[in-house]
């Protein structure tokens, strides 16, 4: 049987544009792609790089008190004018959108800008009436936000709608505990609104290291944040005064606006799923193979549809290891087991790879190395946040199973760490390096101490 091309790839976000263009470019697949919003998808369009840029800008406030701890009398940030900010960040935006559309044209492949679902095995239809068939068909639609499910849930915002937004607001409530919820919160509080924080739980960042969950808790209302943990809202209502907020214990409260950060689900309803047999999970995602190959053969799927690690870089990993594998004779499978993070809130940052101190004294006996310090640079300037590097370390094997950093730039330092972490380095290989001083990175070779063990019978 003959077909149209090789390849289709269904989402043109980070997973699917790497597909396409290796498949395409460097191993001569004829390809097509189809995004029915802009190039580049969440990541690119309305997650990581306009939200890295608003953190940016959120910091001015901050620069400049730390300035006046270092002398610079009477230094301020000034007024921030959203506008101004917003029609330069999608000045970048649109940049961005043309490099990724760019470099799918030079590869060869051929962009269809508008929405793709599936037929049949083979055979995807284009919302423009045609229906092209493909010997593999590749799923990357990714993810998209939740709701809560609550009265007046249409009142509030969701992450996408902030960065289109026609005013900042004075007073907004940020619905959440992940780390979408905690960067927001730094964010906007940054930047000058009455920032408040509701989780349903009693600690933030679940999922991530104790030690760090807590550094970030106190970090948050540190600068300003009011925290309301363990409640939730039960409803919305438009008054006089706002967004009248209700909440399950009763209390009350107004705000300008409301932003829903209670998580994200696979993109995968009214995609044609039912006319083929790929199989959902319970979340709605994609279920796969170690190879990225869904229950039919001819069809695949990478990235936050397959609700495996939602982050854009693992996507742009599988995306190019499925190309490599289907089209490049080089199969390559993506491990998912050490994969880097950092939660992007202010001054301080949280980053970590590994295992967390608890899941890893769940395996067997390990000791924790953990340094907690004030770091110079804003100690100096009259900040009394604390810094957080941590090593959770197999007892038997010496390996470092876990690096956990809570300071400045922490995921700059972390990148470095995954090295040699995914190499197998032993404690004592990190003790080997001499200190690069005066650093903060320093005290993750220079911790000789354990400060507890766990695990195994000392459990």
């Amino acid at each position: 049987m003959s077909f149209d091309y090789d390849l289709f790839v269904i989402g043109g976000g980070s997973g699917g544009v790497r597909a396409a263009r290796i498949a395409a470019g460097q191993h001569g697949a004829k390809v097509a792609l189809a995004e029915e919003s802009r190039m580049g998808g969440t990541c690119v369009i309305r997650g990581c790089v306009p939200k890295k840029l608003m953190v940016f800008a959120s910091q001015a406030p901050a620069a400049a008190e730390e300035s006046r701890g270092y002398g610079w009398l009477g230094a301020e940030a000034g007024r921030f004018d959203w506008l101004t900010f917003r029609e330069k960040l999608h000045a970048e935006l649109s940049r961005l959108e043309g490099a990724y559309r760019s470099g799918l044209l030079a590869a060869g492949v051929e962009v269809h800008d508008c929405r793709a679902t599936l037929v049949d095995h083979h055979t995807v239809a284009l919302a423009d009436g045609r229906q092209v068939t493909a010997k593999h068909i590749l799923i990357a639609v990714g993810g998209r936000p939740t709701l809560p499910g609550i009265p007046g849930e249409e009142l509030g915002m969701v992450s996408d709608d902030l960065f289109t937004m026609e005013e900042m607001p004075r007073r907004i409530l940020l619905v959440g505990g992940g780390f979408i919820a905690c960067e927001f919160a730094t964010i906007l509080k940054g930047l000058g609104a009455d920032t408040t924080l509701v989780y349903r739980g009693g600690k933030l960042l679940r999922g991530f290291d104790e030690g760090g969950r807590t550094l970030v808790t106190h970090q948050l209302e540190h600068i300003g944040v009011t925290l309301r943990l363990n409640a939730n809202p039960a409803r919305l209502d438009r008054d006089a005064q706002g967004i009248r907020v209700t909440y399950e214990d009763g209390a009350v409260e107004h705000h300008d606006a409301v932003l829903f950060a209670t998580g994200r689900s696979p993109f995968t309803k009214g995609l044609g799923l039912e006319n083929t047999g790929v199989r959902l999970g319970r979340r709605g995602e994609i279920v796969v193979d170690e190879w990225s190959q869904t229950a039919v053969p001819s069809i695949f799927a990478v990235g936050d549809v397959t609700d495996r690690i939602n982050l854009t870089p693992v996507a742009i990993r599988e995306g190019h290891s499925f190309a490599d594998t289907v089209f490049g004779a080089q199969p390559r499978k993506v491990s998912h087991d050490l994969v880097g993070a950092a939660v992007y809130v202010r001054p301080h940052e949280l980053a970590s790879i590994g295992l967390t101190e608890e899941a890893a004294a769940e395996q067997g006996p390990i000791e924790v190395y953990e340094a907690l310090f004030r770091p110079m640079r804003s100690l100096f300037a009259g900040s009394d946040l604390r810094a957080m590097m941590k090593l959770v370390v197999d007892d038997v094997t010496r390996r470092v199973l876990g690096c956990h950093i809570f300071a400045p730039e922490a995921g700059e330092m972390i990148q470095l760490a995954a090295v040699a972490i995914g190499m197998g380095a032993t404690k004592e290989q990190f003790d080997a390096a001499i200190a690069v001083h005066p650093t903060l990175a320093e005290e993750l070779v220079t911790m000789r101490m354990p400060v507890r063990r766990a695990g195994g019978a000392t459990a």
